[in-house]
């Protein structure tokens, strides 16, 4: 077997061919119910993930299609699903499609996710910059030997998410009407939702978000030398918080709900990226 920048190498490849634009400058990961924010380019270049090697995902709410877009001077990819630890995959098949995508030239990448709330100011429907992340998974995509064509062996993470980007975002939220909060995300493994005992250990630690994704993901773009901004919906409280079972309906039905403001905030920032 080709080892794995082979193998992202070939998927690039296969991305410039599938879109007919050999260089993108940014990628946009649409987290779980966020894939609706494709409709708004109706002249983009849908290509299912399938065709150009990507792992398809199987959880609800990701559909498994990159797109490639024209905003202004800059080509973006906007990658419609993900896949997750807790489908079973390993890190290199969690992290492939960000990886592929910086490999196709985007410096800059956009994460997002849907997450649970701890309270503390975030509710329910609110969008949240994530300022940092703790990973309780035991998990990451940089172990085992280190390929220097893609990083170095110990990537520095003091700013993981970048300041500079999280800027640009406050100020496109002002644009777009479109208030915005910060948090620190915490990954879990899953599939299975939080305990409260848990969410009282994540608050505890500083967390302010929990959710299934993302840090694998932003691990693997800094560790290729990305800007990175990440971007939680908080699509309900936490287990044990408001006294409601959780659910994935629940999840896609907030986010569906916030599209529009969610919607409103890409196309103010994505330009300005």
């Amino acid at each position: 077997m080709t080892d794995l920048y082979e193998r992202l190498g070939s998927t690039a490849s296969a991305i410039a061919d599938a879109t007919g634009f050999e260089i993108h400058d940014i990628a946009v990961v649409l987290g779980s119910g966020m894939g609706g924010y494709t409709d708004r380019f109706p002249d983009a270049v849908r290509v299912p993930y399938e065709e150009i090697g990507f792992p398809v995902p199987s959880a609800v709410g990701h559909a498994g299609a990159v797109y490639s877009v024209g905003i202004r001077d800059r080509r973006v990819l906007l990658l419609s699903g993900r896949v997750h630890a807790y489908e079973g995959h390993d890190m290199d098949t969690v992290t492939y499609l960000v990886r592929s995508a910086v490999l196709s030239g985007c410096s800059r990448v956009v994460i997002t996710n849907a997450a649970g709330g701890l309270g503390e100011g975030i509710e329910p429907g609110d969008l949240v910059l994530i300022t940092d992340h703790i990973n309780l998974a035991g998990m990451s995509p940089l172990a085992g030997p280190n390929d220097e064509r893609l990083g170095p062996r110990f990537p520095d993470m003091t700013e993981v998410y970048s300041s500079r980007l999280r800027a640009l975002a406050h100020e496109a939220g002002g644009r777009a009407e479109v208030n915005l909060k910060e948090g620190v995300y915490l990954w879990w493994h899953g599939p299975m939702y939080e305990t409260p005992a848990e969410i009282r250990m994540a608050a505890t630690l500083g967390a302010d978000l929990v959710g299934m994704s993302t840090v694998p993901e932003v691990t693997a773009a800094v560790h290729m030398g990305a800007e990175v901004l990440g971007i939680s919906l908080c699509t309900n409280y936490a287990a044990g918080l408001s006294g409601e079972k959780l659910s994935s309906d629940e999840v896609i039905a907030v986010a569906t709900r916030t599209s529009d403001r969610f919607g409103r905030l890409l196309d103010q920032l994505l330009p300005t990226l």
